[in-house]
């Protein structure tokens, strides 16, 4: 008898692609859906909706100066300012028509967010990776999202690639109600300052009944408490809980 609930790892070989922004769509007030396009998309690798690729931005030259993969890790072109980059969702890839979406919230300030919120058609993306993937299996009884505004790409894509008689649960913390996005299944949406927390939620929410996957994407600290939280407190199985910090807050001076 095969074993349940077995994670499968897969390994990619990481490319690093200079590509091109087709479309640039308002989702709500503060996330922005940019598309980008370019041959050398063939074949991109993402098996799993929390997969991360690397995005490489403009440095203040306005020029990309993308790593090359080496034995020893990625080496970036000597003398010259190495591209800012961050990791982001692949929120779905076209393999028909070479199109990548990736969706930004916008907060303001660092490369990411500074750049989406100037992006436009004809304007430049590095993009490399994903490096690997983590496949969840579909036998668990029951799944459990939860995540802020940084998480709705993954938690919006694995919606849609999972099975349509799933059996999942969706906490979702955002800034306003106007943040709320329309996604393929219902969600419990938790206005931040408003209503309770998903730190309070997930203390006391009932568990569901049979084996439980919860996924967690939140700032880095808190995402480490809640997974403390639901371990070690609510007694769930260490193996069944993916806690993973999406963004880390600023240190107070």
């Amino acid at each position: 008898m095969s074993e349940k609930h077995v994670i499968q790892r897969m390994r990619h070989d990481v490319r690093m692609r200079l590509l091109t922004v087709v479309k640039v769509k308002e989702l709500t007030p503060h996330m922005v859906r940019i598309t980008v396009q370019g041959p050398e998309l063939a074949g991109f690798p993402s098996a799993s909706p929390d997969d991360h690729a690397k995005l490489f931005f403009p440095t203040s030259a306005g020029e990309f100066n993308l790593p090359t993969m080496t034995p020893d890790g990625p080496m970036y072109p000597e003398g010259k300012e190495p591209s800012p980059a961050r990791d982001y969702t692949p929120r779905q890839f076209r393999k028909d028509t070479l199109e990548l979406d990736l969706d930004f919230v916008i907060h303001g300030d660092g490369p990411a967010s500074t750049w989406a919120e100037k992006a436009k058609v004809g304007d430049k993306l590095g993009v490399g990776g994903p490096r690997g993937s983590m496949i969840v299996p579909g036998d668990y009884d029951h799944y459990v999202l939860v995540g802020d505004e940084t998480a709705l790409p993954a938690i919006g894509r694995w919606l849609e690639e999972m099975p349509k008689d799933t059996a999942v649960t969706v906490l979702a913390e955002i800034a306003s109600a106007e943040e709320k996005q329309d996604l393929t299944r219902d969600v419990r949406w938790y206005i931040r300052g408003e209503s309770p927390s998903i730190d309070d939620v997930l203390a006391s929410m009932p568990l569901p009944a049979g084996d439980t996957f919860w996924w967690v994407a939140t700032e880095s600290k808190r995402a480490r408490s809640l997974r403390s939280l639901l371990v070690e407190h609510r007694g769930i199985d260490k193996d069944w809980v993916k806690a993973t910090g999406y963004w880390v807050a600023a240190t107070p001076l």
